[in-house]
């Protein structure tokens, strides 16, 4: 006899869900459509910045914050500062007040040549001062004319690092062309957040497509995650802004967590 066992692993909407709506609306939809919790995109959307703002929704929507991301994007250059590390501790003190258990963080760009230098024993650092958990995204090469360009130092992939905790993206994997299911194999207990969505491979195209409409193992790395007793986090971090309409957003919005929660269960065989 068959039986499913759902492990406990929450499932969270990251705000950058909803571009172009607003943080706010990012946890409104959350809490209508049953996530457990959000992950903060810091960006500049000035909500984003404002801890003592999103505690507030956190409590108007009884929907916590479970995760911040740093702004580690091109975008978000200035936000919270210049000073890299800044923007860490800042992360990091968001998520302390806020109850997050996880920080997200990209790794350097290679012209931060300071900061990726020291990216790993800084890093180490923080971690002694903090029960937050820094978790280091997988990123991707870019390709032109034929070549590779990694933009960012040590690497794009975290995976051989000795980072003891890492984010896997299922959206980063399909433009890097990488074996989703070998990397988190690797990672093994590493493995403490993922980033949910998916990819067909379009060269240079960070597509952060609903999961189940791409080419990566989304429902496989699920059931696995589900049968190895996953206690991370689960964030779709998937991309609406082309939707035509507020409510295509929301569909497109419970699919993803729909699928999430199908698939996130291990079959076990009872005796």
């Amino acid at each position: 006899m068959s039986v499913i066992r759902v492990p406990s692993a929450k499932v969270a909407l990251s705000t950058a869900s909803v571009y172009p709506e607003r943080t706010p609306d990012a946890f409104e939809l959350a809490a209508r459509l049953g996530y457990d919790g959000v992950e903060i995109m810091v960006g500049q959307d000035p909500v984003s910045q404002d801890v003592e703002v999103l505690q507030r929704l956190s409590d108007h929507y009884s929907m916590p914050v479970l995760a911040v991301h740093a702004p580690c994007l091109l975008v978000t250059q200035r936000v919270w500062g210049r000073d890299p590390w800044v923007k860490l501790q800042r992360a990091r003190d968001a998520a302390e007040r806020l109850g997050a258990q996880t920080v997200v963080v990209h790794p350097p760009f290679r012209w931060q040549r300071d900061y990726a230098r020291d990216f790993e024993v800084g890093l180490a650092r923080m971690r002694e001062e903090t029960d937050v958990v820094f978790a280091v995204e997988n990123m991707f090469p870019l390709r032109a004319r034929g070549n590779e360009v990694v933009p960012y130092a040590p690497d794009w992939n975290p995976v051989d690092y000795d980072f003891p905790h890492v984010t896997l993206d299922l959206s980063h994997t399909a433009v890097s062309g990488s074996d989703a299911m070998e990397m988190a194999g690797k990672l093994g207990d590493r493995l403490a957040h993922l980033h949910l969505a998916d990819g067909v491979g379009t060269t240079n195209k960070d597509e952060h497509l609903v999961p189940g409409r791409g080419v990566q193992p989304c429902a496989q790395l699920l059931e696995r995650l589900a049968g190895n007793g996953y206690r991370g986090l689960i964030v779709l971090e998937i991309n609406t802004r082309k939707a035509i309409s507020r409510s295509e957003r929301i569909d497109d919005l419970s699919e993803a967590l729909a699928f999430a929660r199908l698939n996130f269960a291990a079959s076990t065989t009872a005796t």
